[in-house]
């Protein structure tokens, strides 16, 4: 099968085109001019030079494509790249929507984000059904998301075979810029004693990639499915990567408005200085809240399986000091 993959060379692009590839399958990997292509230089892809924003240069990769796996998009979430966001999240995927129906493709499965979701009450979990409830006035990471998926339904309704999958906070090999590995590298470099109340859901990236390839398979055309993994509490995720790690366990509860204070102080600091902060509002919208996802749709569906907490972190960290990372 030829397959084409957006965002080859990042995180979950690359461990995609690792499997599809260890598969059998022929991969056409999309990449920019200026992309580092150290993730994917040792495997037999296929490169072809493109950018989601240009809607032309997609053709090539796509053109006799059975399926095409959009992963392209920035995640950050600091304002001075909201609108090179919105233009690769949003802009973006609405053009590989327009190539992928002008090219024939079989079928288009977008990696989207529980970020498109809302956030159930605390305590609950959200699903696919639960409604985007984050404050859709603000740009940022999340609307880009839940925008990007609005642009998929609407190709769906053009016509497209279309898949959508939403993967939680993703950790594992290949996260060299620690966007889900953060939590792991924070603690790595020495005592933590704070953690914050709420929680989260963190899912291997294995896991994320064998639930794509599953959605390009056997996922129901216009459907979403969350790629989830185990759902934690704050202070359970920095506890479990502490005694991984070897350093002390966090105790202290650190109050949310103290949080929320802080990052604004940060945001001052990154626009005064021009250079991201460690800690933004932005990221801070969701402090405090368990913010928890089911995946039992694509377990059903799917064949989903999740790779327990502490066996993902132990195999991140592993990874992590093999390329002397930390």
């Amino acid at each position: 099968m030829i397959v084409a993959v957006t965002g080859a060379n990042g995180f979950i692009g690359s461990q995609l085109c690792r499997a599809l590839i260890h598969s059998g399958h022929r991969v056409r990997a999309l990449v920019r001019t200026s992309s580092d292509l150290h993730s994917i230089q040792q495997l037999p892809v296929e490169p072809v030079i493109g950018d989601v924003r240009d809607e032309q240069s997609l053709h090539a990769a796509f053109d006799g494509c059975n399926v095409v796996f959009q992963t392209a998009a920035i995640v950050s979430f600091w304002k001075p790249l909201h609108a090179l966001q919105h233009e690769v999240n949003v802009h973006g995927t609405h053009n590989v929507v327009t190539a992928a129906l002008r090219c024939g493709v079989g079928r288009l499965v977008h990696t989207s984000s529980i970020a498109a979701l809302g956030h159930a009450e605390d305590g609950l979990l959200a699903d696919e059904t639960t409604p985007f409830n984050w404050d859709a006035s603000q740009p940022g990471y999340k609307k880009s998301k839940h925008d990007a998926e609005l642009e998929i339904l609407h190709g769906i309704g053009n016509g497209l075979d279309a898949v959508i999958v939403n993967p939680a906070v993703v950790i594992g090999p290949g996260d060299v810029h620690f966007n889900g590995g953060d939590f792991i590298r924070s603690v790595s470099r020495g005592f933590v004693p704070f953690y914050i109340r709420g929680g989260a859901n963190i899912v291997f990236v294995e896991d994320v990639v064998r639930g794509q390839i599953a959605a390009a398979e056997k996922g129901e055309k216009g459907e979403r499915y969350i790629l989830g993994g185990e759902n934690l509490t704050h202070r359970q995720i920095f506890q479990t990567i502490a005694q991984i790690v070897g350093k002390p366990e966090p105790r202290i509860p650190l109050p949310v408005a103290a949080v929320k204070v802080a990052a604004r102080v940060f945001d001052l600091i990154g626009v005064a200085t021009g250079k991201k902060p460690m800690l933004t509002s932005e990221l801070t919208a969701g402090a405090g809240l368990h913010n928890w996802y089911s995946s039992a749709k694509a377990e059903r569906e799917l064949g989903y399986t999740i790779t327990p907490f502490q066996k993902a972190v132990e195999l991140t960290y592993r990874w992590y000091k093999e390329m002397k990372l930390l």
